[in-house]
């Protein structure tokens, strides 16, 4: 009798199916646990948040930050995800040399209307995992943003849902409050 053969990957041996031709940009994928993923096309709603997600944190953060935008960052050897917005640290040569790590991020984020549930269930898990302090989930289909601080090993701590109406600010960046229906693009679409 035959077997299937499940071939977990490292993040070397990921890259190296980038460098062969094996896998291009257009396949839109990330490395999961050793796994391979295919993300989901990206809707209008979607781009629409997360071209807005970068425009608030460039005009409230001015040049103390990097914002990555779709960018992979480095968890483990065999967790390289590319959440829609990270937060990161400031460093001169603009993570030249390496891709993000967890001591490097401030804050990722996701941004949902088909994906919820693996969000939920298998990139804010890794995240706290790995010890990333914080992630919010932009729910496009609830109209809300689900903040989740105080990683543990099996999760998030501290869950807390802001919706239309509430603010809310980066842990690490607590100066500032950002309104829910700026994220949402709710003041655009009600005015």
């Amino acid at each position: 009798m035959m077997q299937l053969l499940n071939k977990r990957f490292t993040v070397a041996e990921y890259h190296s199916l980038h460098e062969a031709g094996i896998l291009t940009e257009d396949d839109r994928t990330e490395l999961l646990r050793g796994e391979i993923y295919q993300m989901s096309p990206v809707g209008r709603r979607h781009a629409s948040c997360v071209k807005r997600l970068n425009h608030l944190f460039k005009n409230i953060y001015k040049s103390r930050i990097i914002i990555g935008v779709q960018d992979p960052i480095e968890l483990s050897n065999e967790s390289e995800p590319q959440p829609d917005i990270s937060l990161l640290r400031w460093q001169d040569d603009f993570y030249l040399a390496k891709h993000p790590t967890p001591e490097d991020i401030l804050l990722l984020i996701e941004v949902a209307d088909s994906t919820v549930g693996i969000d939920q269930t298998s990139k804010l898990p890794l995240y706290a995992e790995h010890g990333i302090v914080e992630s919010w989930l932009v729910d496009l289909n609830q109209e809300c943003v689900l903040v989740n601080r105080n990683p543990a090993i099996d999760g998030y701590q501290d869950i807390q849902v802001f919706k239309s109406g509430q603010s809310l600010s980066v842990q690490a960046l607590p100066e500032v409050a950002i309104e829910v229906n700026k994220i949402l693009g709710l003041d655009v679409i009600n005015t």
